[in-house]
Parts: structure tokens; C-alpha cells; sequence
């Protein structure tokens, strides 16, 4: 064989092989070069897209817990105004009831100390009936001097 033809022969098959390989293997090569470049662009779209939706998910989280946060403080506030004004009513209410009490005892005591005087007179009127009785050496009737026992009552 002549190196000529070898060298021909070589060159025709290896451009055989260029033309088949740019015909049959290289558009899908380049097909599919082209899916994953277009799949990698989207990725990184939908990842920023994916990013930027995050931020402001997150601003709109911050907004909602600030706001979360104002409405608990008001509400504790509302709580604590409305705590103090159950115990100031509690105390007015405290304070009357033992206004009333007081008044009722001192009614009562009132009232005891007259019944107390009106039995000590009792007593008094007894026991002056009894010293005269002792003093006259004879019986008094109590019935006849019932006038006489009334003025000494209120004169005590």
C-alpha cells in the first residue's frame, strides 16, 4: 500500500466520521447542552424569585409580630387599668360595707347601753325599795308607790 492512499483513504474516513458526527451526534449533544443550560437558568430564577419572595415573607413576618407585639402590650395595659379599677371599686365597696357595719354597731351598742341603763335603774329602784323597806323596818307596797318609784327612775 502507498502511503498516499493511506493518508487519502484516512482523511476521506475521518471526514465520514466529522459529517456522521455533526449529522447524527452532535445535535442531540448540543440539544441536551441546551435543556440543562435552559433547567440551570430557570433554577437560578425561581431561586431568586425564591429569594425575594422570602424577604418579604419576612418583612410581612416582622410586621405581624410588631403588630403582634403592640396588641399584647395594649391588651396587658387594657388589663392592668381594668385590674385597678376592680380593686378601687372592690375598696369603695370594702370601705362602704364597713361604714355600714360600724354604724350598725354603733346602733347596737347604742341600743345595749340603753337597755343597760334601763336595767341598772331597774336594779337601783330595787335595791332603793329595799334599803327603805330595811330603813323603815316595815314593807312597802310597790304598787302604791309606783309615782314615786318612776321620779326616782328618771332622776337616775
Amino acid at each position: 500500500m502507498n502511503i498516499n492512499g493511506t493518508l487519502v483513504a484516512q482523511a476521506i474516513v475521518f471526514a465520514l466520521l466529522v459529517l456522521f458526527t455533526m449529522k447524527f451526534v452532535w445535535p442531540p449533544i448540543a440539544k441536551a447542552l441546551d435543556e440543562r443550560a435552559q433547567k440551570i437558568a430557570e433554577g437560578l430564577a425561581s431561586a431568586e424569585k425564591a429569594k425575594s419572595e422570602l424577604s418579604v415573607a419576612n418583612k410581612r413576618v416582622e410586621e405581624e409580630l410588631a403588630k403582634s407585639r403592640n396588641e399584647s402590650a395594649v391588651r396587658l395595659a387594657d388589663a392592668e387599668r381594668r385590674g385597678q379599677v376592680m380593686i378601687e371599686e372592690a375598696k369603695a365597696k370594702a370601705a362602704e360595707e364597713g361604714k355600714k357595719i360600724i354604724a350598725a354597731a354603733q346602733v347596737e351598742a347604742e341600743q345595749q347601753s340603753v337597755k343597760a341603763r334601763e336595767t341598772l335603774r331597774e336594779q337601783v329602784a330595787a335595791l332603793a325599795v329595799k334599803g327603805a323597806e330595811q330603813i323603815l323596818r316595815k314593807e312597802v307596797n310597790a304598787g302604791v308607790h309606783a309615782d314615786l318609784l318612776g321620779r326616782l327612775k328618771t332622776e337616775l
